[in-house]
């Protein structure tokens, strides 16, 4: 009997393992990093991240501005005002008076030696187009009060039926808040002085109630508060409202910062620097 075939498999050499590659490994631990901390980032600056995407956005559908952009007036107010500087560039006033703006304010100065160059431009144009002016100073904490007084009494003409200085209060560069108080205090006690007028405080709900709140409650509040409703202080703690300052207003080529006052414009103009009052006589 011829002898079996053998059906036994025939064993085959091992296969080497497919080579290691480390590098993967490192490459989704990086990409995680980088998810992990960019929403991180997007949560602690949502707010500012959004305004300049629309403001790109707005910027690129548009082939560039044009200076005739309108932002919807804020509902449930009569009275919008504006605040610029040099950073508007150069503002076609008339053409802003007819679009409801009231009033605005024009930066003069900055810190103990730095002047708007466009504030008299501003100031004289703003007023003969019949916008209702007032004037304000970008505080420096790192710099001398009295200095900064000095510069915004000697850049800034203002007469009766213009409106309060404003004292700008948001930098955020000092190291003891004790201090920044004391020169606030002296640069709105020597304006007072020089013009006869209660200033007015300008700062962002932030910063507001982290270093001035309760401290300068006798001057009125101009608040900064965006992406909000309403402000979060109560009525009673302001008298303007700086809603947006991504706002287009025709006459202005680009972005403008947009107010509104809490009241009808007659309760505005009360707040003009009044008329000399005349001496007795003997």
């Amino acid at each position: 009997m011829p002898p079996l075939s053998s059906t036994a498999p025939v064993a085959q050499p091992a296969r080497p393992a497919p080579p290691r590659r480390p590098w993967r490994r490192g490459l989704l631990t990086a990409a995680l990093l980088a998810l992990l901390l960019g929403g991180t980032y997007y949560l602690r600056h949502q707010v500012q991240l959004n305004r300049y995407a629309r403001r790109a956005w707005a910027t690129f559908t548009k082939n560039g501005l044009t200076g005739r952009e309108k932002t919807p007036l804020l509902a449930g107010y009569s009275v919008h005002g504006i605040d610029v500087s040099s950073y508007q560039g150069r503002i076609d006033w008339p053409e802003v008076a007819r679009n409801r703006v009231r009033f605005a304010f024009i930066k003069a100065s900055e810190g103990a030696t730095m002047r708007d160059p466009r504030f008299a431009r501003n100031w004289r144009e703003a007023r003969k187009a019949g916008v209702l002016c007032g004037a304000y100073h970008y505080f420096l904490p790192n710099r001398d009060g009295k200095l900064q007084a000095d510069l915004f009494a000697k850049t800034v003409p203002l007469a009766p039926g213009d409106l309060p200085p404003v004292l700008d209060v948001e930098a955020a560069n000092f190291h003891d808040v004790a201090v920044l108080r004391r020169e606030v205090a002296r640069w709105l006690r020597l304006i007072e002085a020089h013009y006869g007028v209660r200033p007015i405080l300008y700062s962002n709900h932030s910063f507001y109630q982290r270093h001035l709140a309760g401290h300068f409650d006798d001057y009125p509040l101009w608040l900064a508060h965006y992406e909000v409703e309403r402000p979060a202080l109560p009525p009673s703690k302001w008298i303007i409202w700086q809603h947006s300052d991504e706002a287009y207003v025709p006459g202005i080529r680009g972005v403008v910062d947009f107010n509104v006052f809490q009241g009808n414009f007659e309760s505005l103009q009360a707040l003009r620097i009044p008329a000399a009052l005349p001496k007795p006589s003997r």
